[in-house]
C-alpha cells in the first residue's frame, strides 16, 4: 500500500522508493491543492463574465433559453459566484455553501452540454469537463474545507 489512514508512505511498495520523502511531505496538503485548483480555475471565467462583457452573452444565449426569469440577475449571480466564490473556495472560506452552489451550477452546465456528446473537444463542448467539475465540487461539499483553509483557521465550517 502506498499510503494508509495515517498518511504514512510505504516506500517498499513504491516503483521509485526514492520519492517516498516527496510523497510524504506533499501528501498532507494534497486535498488543499485540489480545493485551491477547483476554486482558482473559476476565477478567470467569473472575471470574463463580470468585467469583459460575458454576462450579456450568458444572459441572452443561455439563461433566457433555459427560461429562468430575470436573466441578467442570474448572469451576474453566476459571474459573482465564479469570481468571488472561486476565490473563496480556493482559500477555503465558506467552503461548503460555495461548493454546493457550484455543484448546482455544474449540474445545469453538464445537462446543458449533454446534447453535444461526451468529449469537451466536440463542437460546442461536450459534458466531460463540466461533469468532472461537478464531481469535484460535490466531493468538496461533502468533505468540507479541510486543513490549510480559512474555515479551519476561524474554527467554523459552514
Amino acid at each position: 500500500m502506498v499510503g494508509n489512514r495515517t498518511g504514512q508512505v510505504d516506500s517498499t511498495r513504491l516503483l521509485i522508493p526514492g520519492l517516498a520523502g516527496l510523497y510524504a511531505s506533499i501528501s498532507p496538503y494534497s486535498y488543499a491543492i485540489i480545493r485551491f485548483a477547483a476554486g482558482a480555475i473559476l476565477i478567470y471565467h467569473g472575471y470574463g463574465k463580470l468585467f469583459a462583457g460575458g454576462v450579456v452573452g450568458l444572459a441572452q444565449h443561455v439563461i433566457t433559453v433555459i427560461g429562468l426569469p430575470e436573466p441578467m440577475v442570474w448572469a451576474y449571480f453566476i459571474g459573482i459566484l465564479e469570481f468571488f466564490g472561486g476565490a473563496a473556495l480556493a482559500v477555503g472560506f465558506l467552503t461548503r455553501p460555495i461548493a454546493l452552489m457550484l455543484a448546482v451550477e455544474f449540474i445545469v452546465i453538464t445537462y446543458w452540454h449533454s446534447g453535444n456528446g461526451y468529449s469537451f473537444a466536440s463542437p460546442h463542448g461536450g459534458y466531460e469537463y463540466p461533469l468532472v467539475l461537478l464531481v469535484v465540487y460535490s466531493a468538496i461539499f461533502f468533505r468540507g474545507a479541510g486543513r490549510c483553509s480559512i474555515d479551519r483557521m476561524i474554527g467554523r465550517e459552514f
